[in-house]
């Protein structure tokens, strides 16, 4: 199907916080193209009393489809082709999966859908180095003795944080935040608890979790962009000898299997050590 962008109607926009709000719609004749599309893929493997399958008359399969059934095959179809066609044409770049609300769906008219996204925000390291040296200072003092006291990994995150401005979407905070209190539910599951235990057990409330979930989620958030931004800035990389190296440390065959499939992560995640080397060692 080959829907041209002038044929799509979207509208954008951009909250303060970076969330990106658009609104599509999808004319009604490629609706019925593709409810007709639909529906002839229905009939011929649609097997009637008296028919061969696939030559029962339209009419009479027609009356025996499930009208919701139709529905969803059109919207999936339909939504991704749209949402990718107007992301396109307001030159947009996503870092996350839509989040997709259907508005009106009527029998006859065009169709409208909303999608949330975000873009990868824009991240000010300020005085990063300087909150970042006050730390990592101590490990420099030479006390007789002593050995030097090693930053903890928190302390150099604040400092870094601390130093950091950026607008983080909400839709990506809440996202990370979802994540993080599924991995919440799945330990406490693993307890042997449920949630109203876990939660007077801890004296919390849901909308504490959440709440508390959610700073950490920005913070997450926060602190991987800066390290990307970081590592930008002072052309921190991971070459293939690094992946290599890192890949043949696995504690055994299946993991460096997984290892192995997942390449790219892995050279992410080496980065993000590189970055905070580079960080402990200002």
């Amino acid at each position: 199907m080959g829907t041209q962008i002038k044929h799509m109607i979207s509208a954008i926009v951009k909250e303060k916080d970076g969330t990106i709000k658009l609104t599509i719609t999808i004319p009604s004749s490629e609706v019925v193209k593709t409810q007709n599309e639909a529906i002839e893929v229905m009939i011929q493997n649609t097997t009637l009393p008296g028919f061969r399958k696939g030559k029962a008359p339209r009419k009479l399969v027609e009356e025996k489809l499930d009208k919701a059934s139709i529905q969803e095959e059109v919207l999936k179809k339909l939504l991704p082709k749209f949402y990718v066609d107007a992301v396109s044409e307001n030159k947009l770049k996503p870092i996350i999966n839509p989040k997709i609300h259907v508005e009106k769906i009527e029998v006859g008219k065009d169709w409208q859908f909303t999608a949330l996204v975000c873009e990868a925000p824009i991240i000010e390291l300020g005085s990063y180095k300087e909150n970042v040296k006050k730390i990592t200072a101590k490990n420099k003092i030479i006390v007789p003795g002593k050995e030097p006291q090693q930053p903890k990994s928190e302390e150099i995150i604040k400092a870094l944080l601390d130093g950091v401005n950026c607008q983080i979407p909400k839709i990506l905070i809440d996202q990370e935040g979802d994540r993080l209190l599924s991995q919440l539910l799945d330990e406490v599951k693993r307890l042997g608890l449920n949630l109203d235990q876990y939660l007077a057990s801890t004296g919390k409330t849901p909308e504490s979790v959440r709440k508390d979930y959610e700073q950490k989620a920005e913070n997450d958030i926060k602190f991987e962009f800066a390290l990307q931004r970081i590592a930008d800035k002072e052309n921190i990389t991971v070459d293939q000898k690094e992946v290599d190296e890192a890949i043949n440390k696995a504690k055994d065959e299946n993991e460096r299997k997984n290892l192995e499939a997942n390449r790219y992560l892995l050279t992410s995640i080496l980065r993000q050590q590189k970055t905070l080397d580079f960080l402990r060692n200002l």
